[in-house]
C-alpha cells in the first residue's frame, strides 16, 4: 500500500516536504481490530504540531492522520462489532486503558494511557490501516467520505468545545480563528441556537468574509474589540495572541475555551500584556478542551446528520500530503483540507 510516513520531526521553515511517500506492507488485523481500506483522510493542525515536535509521535516512523473514512475490508478473530463493507470513521481516539476512573465515567478523553490516532499508532495518511472495533463510527448515509472526513475530529472537538461554552439560546459566542473546526461551531450553533449571535475574530480578510457569508452578524481582526460583550469565545488558533485578545471581549463571568492540543512558542511573550482587572478579573474562566471522548464522536455525527452539518472542504490526492499540510501552516484555509486516496 502507498502511505505518507514522517520519519522525525521537521523544521517548517526550511522545508516544505516533511512527510515522504513509501510502499509498504498493508497491515493485517488481530484480536479486535478491524482493517479498513481508507477511501478519506483530513488534514487537521495537530498534524502539524506533530511534525514540528509540539506534541511528536511516540515512536517513528509515524502514519499521521486522525479524520478518517473508510471501508471495512477484514477483522480480527476477536472482533465482532461490525461487519465487512460497512463504512466507518475513525477519530483522535485509537484506544484509551478501559479501567481507570476518567474511562470508567466516559471520560476516556484524560485517561493517562489514552492513544491517539496517527500519533500513537499508524493512522489515515495511507491506503489502509487497522484500529480496535471500539474506535470506530458508522458514518451516516448523507454524507459523502469527503464530507465525514472533517466532522470526526474538527466536528467532534468543535461539539465538545460548544458544549464546555455552556451558552444558552440568545447569548452571544466569539469565535477566534476561523478554520476547520471553527467554520463547523458556526453551523452548528445557527442550528441550535438560533438566536445568538456569532462574533468572528480572524487575522485573514478571506476567513472573515467566509465567516460573514456562512450567518456571522459580525467578523473582525484578531484585536479588534467586538460590538457587545460575549458570554462565550472559542479560540481555535494555535497561538496566544487570541487568548490575550479574547478575554477583553468577554462580560463578568464569561468563560474562553480553548480548543488546541498545544500552542506555538513565537509569541508566548504576548502572554505579558495580560491585565488582571480588564482581563481576569470579574469571575471570567479560561478552560481548555483535552482530546475527545467516544461519546463526542458519536454524537456529533448524530446530531450533523439530523441538521445537517456538512462541511466545506477542499480535496488532494495522497501524494499531495505536503501541499495541504504547507497550505494549513500558512493560513490558507477555506473549510477542511481531505486527502482522497486512489483505487
Amino acid at each position: 500500500m502507498k502511505a505518507m510516513i514522517l520519519s522525525g520531526i521537521k523544521d517548517l521553515t526550511t522545508t516544505d516536504a516533511p512527510l515522504d511517500l513509501i510502499d509498504t506492507d498493508i497491515p493485517e488485523p488481530t484480536g479486535n481490530e478491524l482493517l479498513l481500506k481508507i477511501t478519506a483522510s483530513g488534514v487537521c493542525h495537530t498534524e502539524l504540531d506533530e511534525i514540528e515536535g509540539r506534541t511528536p509521535p511516540s515512536r517513528f516512523p509515524m502514519i499521521l492522520g486522525h479524520q478518517v473514512v473508510g471501508r471495512i475490508t477484514s477483522s480480527g478473530p476477536d472482533a465482532a462489532r461490525h461487519t465487512e463493507g460497512e463504512r466507518v470513521g475513525v477519530a483522535w481516539i485509537y484506544d484509551s486503558c478501559g479501567t481507570c476512573q476518567w474511562c470508567r465515567t466516559g471520560l476516556e478523553n484524560l485517561c493517562p494511557d489514552f492513544r491517539a490516532t496517527g500519533r500513537d499508532a499508524f493512522g489515515g495518511y495511507a491506503e489502509f490501516m487497522v484500529v480496535p472495533e471500539e474506535s470506530v463510527y458508522p458514518i451516516p448515509d448523507v454524507f459523502t467520505d469527503v464530507e465525514a472526513a472533517p466532522l470526526l475530529c474538527a466536528g467532534a472537538i468543535g461539539y465538545r468545545s460548544l458544549r464546555l461554552a455552556e451558552i444558552r439560546d440568545g447569548q452571544a459566542l466569539g469565535l477566534t480563528g476561523f478554520g476547520a473546526s471553527a467554520h463547523l461551531v458556526l453551523k452548528m450553533v445557527r442550528q441550535r441556537y438560533p438566536d445568538t449571535r456569532i462574533y468572528i475574530f480572524a487575522r485573514s480578510p478571506k476567513e472573515r468574509e467566509f465567516a460573514l457569508d456562512l450567518g456571522a452578524i459580525w467578523a473582525g481582526d484578531t484585536t479588534d474589540e467586538s460590538p457587545e460583550r460575549l458570554h462565550a469565545v472559542i479560540d481555535t488558533t494555535p497561538v496566544w495572541k487570541p487568548v490575550v485578545e479574547a478575554l477583553k471581549n468577554l462580560q463578568p463571568n464569561g468563560r474562553l475555551v480553548i480548543n488546541a492540543i498545544r500552542k506555538e512558542d513565537h509569541d508566548k511573550n504576548y502572554l505579558l500584556r495580560l491585565e488582571y482587572p480588564r482581563d481576569l478579573w470579574m469571575e471570567k474562566e479560561i478552560k481548555s478542551v483535552a482530546n475527545v471522548a467516544r461519546s463526542d464522536v458519536s454524537e456529533f455525527l448524530k446530531l450533523a446528520a439530523e441538521i445537517p452539518i456538512k462541511p466545506d472542504t477542499e480535496t488532494f490526492v495522497l501524494e499531495d500530503a505536503n501541499t495541504a499540510l504547507m497550505e494549513l501552516k500558512q493560513r490558507k484555509i477555506r473549510g477542511g483540507k481531505v486527502l482522497i486516496m486512489g483505487d
